[in-house]
């Protein structure tokens, strides 16, 4: 199974940007994508199920923010949205897709960028989420969590660890919630299992020409669950899928 995690950054504007051709390219069995910006009203569907996929939305009540999409080939047996907190799933924040032996939540944690109201918002959602999530695992133990999680995790992950303003997504509250994410929270990060030390960014900054530079973030996961880590073969970054300030993660698991 190929499956890829795509901030991007509103889906009209990638459509614009050639999204559909990569996408028909790529051959991919399961697309989540977040900060659609998007109703699933305002996308012909028809663009999704002539490449074989069905789509599970979950947008924001507010026109043009947030937003998740969920693309598979295979329909789930269960699909949901949300965590069941009002404050939160207003964003249109997640979607969860179980299938017969395996389950995947498509997730937009929260930017804190905006100020330190939004950060904290971003911290209750993240503590939220992660007792939801272990609820989640004892129904279906074999999970997949991908998404735009908002948080560099090392000081591999950024392209200038050494800064001491500590940025929204660099701040040592949230990193220590992605340890803990990764460690108590039983749940393995795809790309830095098979390459440790390699430094691969999937955001960077629109300013100074960032992305030609190189000098980017890496803040989008693919996380599974310790009975999935055996079946994982490749996770990679699509750094040339340009329809967005991120790009692809591409992860393939033998399931």
């Amino acid at each position: 199974m190929r499956l890829a995690s795509y901030n991007v950054n509103g889906i009209r504007a990638a459509i614009k940007k050639g999204l559909l051709d990569w996408l028909e390219d790529a051959d991919l069995d399961v697309v989540c994508f977040q900060e659609t910006k998007s109703q699933p009203e305002q996308i012909d569907e028809s663009l999704f199920s002539n490449l074989g996929y069905h789509a599970y939305w979950h947008s924001a009540e507010k026109k043009g923010y947030s937003g998740v999409l969920t693309l598979t080939k295979e329909k789930p047996y269960k699909v949901s949205t949300g965590m069941g907190i009002e404050r939160y799933d207003i964003e249109g924040r997640i979607v969860t897709t179980q299938f017969d032996n395996w389950s995947l939540v498509n997730v937009y944690i929260p930017s804190g960028s905006s100020g330190d109201e939004r950060h904290a918002f971003k911290m209750e959602f993240v503590n939220d989420f992660g007792p939801w999530i272990q609820e989640l695992k004892k129904e279906s133990p074999n999970l997949i969590v991908v998404g735009d999680y908002n948080i560099v995790h090392q000081e591999l992950d950024i392209h200038n660890p050494e800064r001491r303003d500590q940025p929204s997504g660099y701040k040592p509250d949230e990193r220590a919630w992605l340890d803990e994410w990764f460690d108590a929270g039983g749940f393995t990060d795809s790309f830095r299992t098979l390459y440790p030390v390699e430094k691969s960014y999937s955001w960077w900054s629109y300013r100074a020409g960032a992305r030609a530079k190189d000098k980017g973030w890496r803040i989008d996961y693919i996380s599974i669950t310790e009975d999935l880590k055996p079946l994982l073969t490749e996770c990679r970054m699509d750094k040339e899928a340009k329809h967005s300030d991120h790009c692809p993660v591409i992860a393939t698991l033998d399931l």
